[in-house]
């Protein structure tokens, strides 16, 4: 995937930057949900900040 395409999915989200999990998803080539059951299944090898669920309203202004 090009660069600049990856950069384009980058968002900043609570002073944090993120890539949503259908983005990694894509990035990755496997299903949204095959991606969110690994990570839950392996929760304990990533760092306690590395996910987070958006907020109604963040997700309103992502779709702006």
């Amino acid at each position: 995937m090009e660069i600049q395409i990856i950069q384009n999915k980058i968002y900043e989200i609570r002073g944090q930057k993120v890539m949503l999990d259908f983005d990694l998803a894509t990035l990755y080539e496997v299903e949204t949900k095959n991606l969110n059951l690994a990570v839950k299944r392996n929760i304990d090898r990533f760092p306690a900040d590395f996910m987070f669920q958006l907020t109604k309203g963040e997700l309103k202004n992502l779709r702006l």
